[in-house]
C-alpha cells in the first residue's frame, strides 16, 4: 500500500547574524527527504527575547501547523500551543543548563525543557550523550526520546592533500568558551605549526596568541563554501572541546580526509568512533603530545583518514532524512 503524502512544517528561530547551523543542518535533511514528504519552512518573526516576544511567537505559530510540526531547536517554547500528537522537538544540547544557576536555571529548565517535553509527541536528540543528559534533567519516558544524529553537508567531498610535515596547518573550529582554544594555544607553544581559527577571536585569545608567539590566521562569518576551503587547506583539525551535544567538525574533517584530534568527553567519542585521536581536553600536555604524534606518524594519519571515510557513512543526509521520515510516518499512524 502506497504511503500517503504528508506535509511537514519545519519551525526555525528568527535568523540572526552568525547563527545558522540549525538552519543548515535541516536544509541538508529536507533536500534528502523521500518524495512522500512535502516540507515547508517557517521562520519566526520575532527573536527569542523577553516574555512578550516569546508569547507572541507561541501564538504566531498556531495557524502555521502542518500534518507534522518539527521544531528544529532553540525555540522549544513555541510547542506550548501546538498539537501535541503531531509535534516533534529537536534538542541539540543542554549546555545552557551547565552554565546557569539559581532562578535563571530554573526558568530555562522549566520553559525550554520540562514543559516542551510534555507538549510534544517525540523529542529527537543528536547523540546518545544528549539523550542521557536530558533524562537526568527531566522526568520523561526514555522511549519518547529518539537519537537521530546530525547530517553532514552533501557539499563536502573527499579532498586528498599532501601533509605539510615541515609546518602543518592546524585548523581549530570555534571560539566560544567550551571550544577550549586557550589550552590549544598553550599546547602548540614552540611547535613549528600554523594555527587557523574559525570564529571571531576575543581579546584574551589575541593576548594568548601573542604571548606564546603563535603564527595564526583568523576567519569568521564565512559562507559555508569558504569553511569547506579551510578544511581542505588544513593538515590537522583540532576539536578539543570541553562540551558538545554532537561535534559536527569531527565528521566534516573525516569527510574531507583530514586527521582529527578531539576530546574524550560528552558526545565526541560517540561521533568520532575510531576516526580521531582522543585526548583529555583539560590536559595541555596530552593535546601537545597528540599533535606531535600526528605530525611524526604517517601511518597513524593514514589510518585515521581511512577510518574517517567509513565513519561518515552513518551521517549521510539520505540516511538521516530516512530516520526522520520514519518518525514522521510513525506519528501519523499512531
Amino acid at each position: 500500500m502506497e504511503e500517503k503524502k504528508i506535509n511537514v512544517v519545519y519551525f526555525f528561530r528568527k535568523p540572526f547574524a552568525g547563527y545558522f547551523s540549525i538552519e543548515e543542518l535541516f536544509g541538508f535533511i529536507k533536500s534528502a527527504l523521500p518524495e512522500s514528504i512535502e516540507s515547508t519552512s517557517y521562520y519566526l518573526k520575532r527573536h527569542s527575547k523577553g516574555l512578550k516576544q516569546r508569547l507572541l511567537s507561541c501564538i504566531e505559530v498556531m495557524d502555521k501547523q502542518g500534518d507534522i510540526n518539527h521544531i528544529t531547536g532553540d525555540v522549544h517554547f513555541i510547542s506550548f500551543f501546538m498539537r501535541k500528537s503531531r509535534t516533534v522537538l529537536t534538542i541539540h544540547d543542554l549546555e545552557v543548563l551547565k552554565r546557569l544557576k539559581g532562578i535563571q536555571r530554573f526558568i530555562i529548565k522549566l520553559f525550554w525543557f520540562t514543559i516542551p517535553a510534555k507538549r510534544v509527541k517525540f523529542i529527537t536528540v543528536i547523540s546518545e550523550f544528549t539523550k542521557q543528559e536530558l533524562l537526568k534533567v527531566i522526568n520523561i519516558d526514555p522511549e519518547k526520546v529518539v537519537v537521530i544524529h546530525n547530517s553532514i553537508s552533501p557539499d563536502i567531498k573527499f579532498a586528498p592533500k599532501s601533509f605539510n610535515s615541515e609546518k602543518p596547518n592546524i585548523l581549530h573550529v570555534g571560539t566560544a568558551h567550551n571550544k577550549n582554544l586557550e589550552r590549544l594555544i598553550v599546547a602548540i607553544d614552540g611547535l613549528n605549526v600554523k594555527l587557523t581559527v574559525l570564529g571571531q577571536l576575543k581579546d584574551h585569545h589575541l593576548e594568548l596568541l601573542q604571548n606564546h608567539g603563535i603564527e595564526y590566521q583568523n576567519y569568521f562569518s564565512l559562507p559555508y563554501s569558504h569553511v569547506i576551503k579551510q578544511y581542505q587547506e588544513a593538515d590537522i583539525v583540532s576539536f578539543v572541546s570541553l562540551y558538545e551535544g554532537f561535534g559536527l567538525p569531527i565528521i566534516e574533517a573525516n569527510a574531507i580526509g583530514r586527521p582529527v584530534i578531539t576530546s574524550n568527553c560528552t558526545s565526541m567519542p560517540e561521533v568520532s568512533g575510531d576516526a580521531a585521536v582522543i585526548v583529555n581536553p583539560y590536559d595541555v600536555q596530552e593535546i601537545r603530545n597528540a599533535i606531535v604524534k600526528l605530525i611524526e606518524d604517517e601511518t597513524l594519519r593514514t589510518r585515521l583518514i581511512e577510518n574517517g571515510r567509513k565513519n561518515t557513512e552513518r551521517f549521510q543526509p539520505s540516511f538521516i532524512a530516512g530516520r526522520y521520515a520514519g518518525l514522521y510516518f510513525r506519528m501519523m499512524n499512531e
